[in-house]
């Protein structure tokens, strides 16, 4: 009977321990609200120095704008009528004020840019027209769009904002880049690049610097529009460097059997670097991370290097007994898409990739025939950090399995923190691997996965959701050293603060 009792003591012992927050950092909740106008999808969340937070929602018929005072509580509401064929492709932050933009398609071939200027410290919110243009039928303005924002960039100082649109016409392909003054609105110049009559380019991404010149990086395909052409990959890669004076550009080139599906524009210590991931086989795998390092005034690529994916990256993913044959043998990890490029304050950069892929499942009804079911698949997060000089210095990964963007992340105080939902206990492998994912009629909880300056990483738990508010920390933003997520709630709202 005593041993009985031990057992049943030291098993409740276990149960509250699982329970216990163990997190470092400090967890606070806001008051609920309540919205007039229900709304869920969070479009732009940013936090003032003051400590105001502007909200941009969108709802089947309006664009909401919130703001709440630093212990989260709502002091500013408007809600601006929308049309159906008004629908959002961006958005920038500097200072106090949010710069929302929306394309109005009113016909099949006009199109209408318009900037929200949401000013959180002053409470205030307009709508201006930037510009109209025309496109063939019923053709994107902003196409390759994924889910990093890459036809949108603000200088550093604030002054610019830059905006590329796609120009693809029956016989001909171009893109066009805008320079705005932020403060005013007003055109700075216009320039067309890219121009071909027989080549596709296809837009990666975008960076502008202070005296307001413009990088942009992209493919450039050879013949047609395949990604590969006898094995070899059929693009290469160009950044064009527009200013007001004109445009001109460097071609990129890839090593023999090297792929590469993008590369990600990155100021280091006054360079600019373009980071992304390489593959032997395609551009839907990954064997490593890549640096091409590019002197802006000669027009130059400096230097280039690769790095193979570290054995820790197999080891998170495939266990301690199979990363060394995964690695060996050549193993490359596919699907993954870059979400997050982050720096420090000591010139570290630091690339998180998100694996996605959609699979389509036949559901038979009997005599009826069927249906298909299409499920989202947003799994396993690779992380790579380049150091101050473009060096790799470490990767790791997170073995995971989720059907919604459920993660965020942030760095505070030289470590990475990686702020997911998960089974409300860590899966923990014999082959040493730790499982992110929730179990049948499992409750979940939320969890900080926080990497140190080293790459060593520790998984702490935020709560238990279960009896608590559920958190998305995917519709979060972290500024002024905190980090705000909101509720998933449809009719009362909340926040939860890290510190």
């Amino acid at each position: 009977m005593k041993k009985l009792a031990l057992i049943v003591m030291l098993l409740a012992l276990h149960f509250a321990t699982a329970q216990e927050s163990t997190t470092k950092l400090t967890v606070t909740e806001s008051e609920e609200y309540k919205d007039k106008v229900k709304a869920n999808d969070i479009l732009s969340i940013h936090t003032t120095e003051s400590g105001l937070t502007g909200i941009v929602r969108n709802s089947k018929r309006d664009i909401l704008f919130d703001i709440f005072d630093a212990n989260l509580k709502k002091v500013f509401n408007e809600v601006v009528e929308s049309d159906k064929k008004e629908t959002f492709v961006g958005e920038l932050f500097y200072d106090n004020e949010i710069k929302f933009f929306t394309v109005y398609a009113p016909k099949k071939t006009e199109r209408i840019v318009y900037c929200h200027i949401f000013d959180i410290a002053a409470k205030t919110h307009k709508k201006v027209k930037l510009f109209e243009t025309t496109v063939e039928k019923k053709q994107l303005l902003f196409s390759g769009q994924n889910k990093r924002q890459t036809s949108f960039a603000i200088s550093p100082n604030g002054n610019y904002f830059a905006i590329t649109t796609d120009n693809i016409k029956k016989n001909s392909n171009s893109y066009t880049i805008r320079v705005f003054n932020a403060n005013n609105l007003s055109l700075l110049y216009e320039k067309a690049y890219q121009e071909h009559e027989k080549r596709f380019y296809e837009h990666n991404d975008l960076s502008i610097d202070d005296n307001a010149t413009v990088y942009g990086l992209g493919k450039l395909f050879i013949k047609g529009r395949s990604l590969k052409r006898k094995g070899d990959a059929n693009y290469e890669f160009v950044l064009n460097k527009v200013t007001q004076s004109g445009t001109n550009d460097i071609t990129i080139s890839l090593g023999e059997d090297e792929h590469i599906q993008s590369l990600n524009i990155s100021i280091i210590q006054d360079e600019l670097h373009l980071l992304g991931f390489y593959s032997e086989k395609n551009v839907f795998k990954i064997k490593g991370g890549c640096n091409f390092v590019i002197d802006t005034k000669a027009l130059a690529v400096k230097r280039k290097r690769s790095y193979e994916l570290p054995i820790e990256v197999y080891k998170d993913l495939y266990g301690e007994n199979r990363a060394d044959r995964k690695k060996s043998k050549g193993k490359e990890i596919s699907n993954f898409y870059v979400d997050y490029v982050l720096q420090d304050n000591n010139g570290n950069t630091y690339i998180l990739a998100e694996e996605f892929y959609i699979t389509q499942t036949y559901v038979s009804t009997g005599t009826t025939g069927g249906y298909w079911v299409t499920t989202y698949h947003y799994d396993d997060i690779l992380i790579m950090k380049f150091d101050a000089k473009g060096e790799l210095s470490w990767g790791r990964s997170i073995f995971k399995k989720a059907t919604a963007p459920s993660y965020n992340a942030f760095l505070k105080d030289d470590q990475l923190h990686v702020i997911l939902n998960s089974g409300k206990r860590l899966t923990e492998k014999n082959d040493g691997r730790t499982k992110v994912s929730k179990g049948f009629l499992e409750s979940t909880a939320l969890f900080d996965f926080v990497y140190s300056a080293d790459g060593k990483v520790s998984y702490d738990k935020i709560q238990d959701n279960k009896g608590n508010t559920y958190y998305t920390p995917y519709f979060g933003t972290f500024e002024n050293n905190t980090f705000i997520m909101a509720s998933d709630g449809r009719k009362k709202k909340q926040f939860m603060i890290l510190k």
